[in-house]
């Protein structure tokens, strides 16, 4: 493991922490305490990953806590979303796309050939950064999943999808227009459609792609909200480039920057007491 990839330990010096206090404490942002230990769900283990001959990752180790919200952050082309694409495969479509090194999920690897692409998909479920519903109805996009995967009766997959939709926080405005296209809701709406039709497919983890980034205001605090009540039940990875999100969300944070993990930890750590310099220059927004 590289000096800089581990998890932060000790504090730095007084005058670096208030600095860091005094930057998030001016958006009004409350720092979160350190959290008690989770179980991993995923484990990273020297992770490089190449787009042809470039080494978009190098040497990534990192463990995901099971039921917690961990947030990814750095400036753009470090490598967060190079990660997400890994942890659900997304890069098998691509020939030219290859990985090396080792990622577990409940202590089992997600690498190997022998591995089920599509069921591996259901489990480690994702948002994309735009809204991406499907070219079907508000129901059938939510259906689709439990339809494919479990052969679910019509009672019970009506019963999926308003379950679904209702943990999205979007039943109360689509379940009279239910046969309407999902291209025809608020792109608020259409983000939390594609959350929902996540969730209807139960998987384990959900990996979040700057899932409000697109958003306005009021349609982003939605979706924070529904990240805070969704890891009760399941594994969130999320990249942002927000740093008032990330301190609200996560309950820890991994840094990166061209392809390196720098460090991580709890999000309390991160942000009042960053062991390595390049990340105390980035939250301070020195660069990004």
């Amino acid at each position: 493991m590289k000096p800089e990839a581990r998890e932060i330990v000790g504090r730095p010096e007084p005058a670096i922490a208030a600095r860091s206090r005094k930057r998030i404490g001016s958006a009004g942002v409350r720092t979160r305490a350190d959290v008690a230990p989770h179980r991993t769900k995923i484990s990273i283990k020297n992770l490089d990953f190449f787009y042809g001959a470039t080494d978009a990752l190098k040497g990534v180790t990192l463990d995901v806590p099971e039921k917690q919200v961990t947030g990814l952050i750095g400036p753009s082309g470090c490598g967060k979303t190079t990660l997400l694409r890994v942890l659900n495969r997304l890069y098998d479509m691509y020939p030219d796309q290859r990985v090396a090194g080792e990622v577990l999920m409940d202590g089992k690897s997600i690498l190997g050939p022998e591995v089920d692409l599509n069921l591996l998909r259901w489990r480690v479920g994702m948002v994309f950064q735009g809204p991406t519903p499907f070219p079907m109805s508000i129901f059938e996009n939510v259906a689709l999943g439990p339809r494919a995967l479990e052969n679910l009766s019509r009672p019970d997959t009506a019963e999926r999808v308003e379950e679904s939709l209702t943990r999205a926080a979007l039943w109360s405005e689509v379940k009279d227009r239910l046969s309407a296209q999902g291209a025809s809701l608020s792109v608020g709406q259409q983000q939390r459609l594609c959350i929902a039709r996540t969730l209807a497919a139960r998987p384990e983890v959900i990996l979040f792609d700057e899932p409000t980034s697109s958003l306005d205001p009021i349609s982003a605090q939605k979706v924070e909200a529904l990240i805070a009540d969704l890891k009760r039940d399941f594994t969130i990875v999320f990249v942002t480039h927000n740093m008032e999100q990330a301190q609200r969300c996560a309950d820890k944070v991994a840094f990166f920057y061209l392809g390196e993990m720098i460090e991580a930890g709890s999000t309390g750590q991160m942000f009042d007491a960053p062991q390595q310099r390049r990340t105390q220059d980035y939250i301070a927004g020195c660069f990004g």
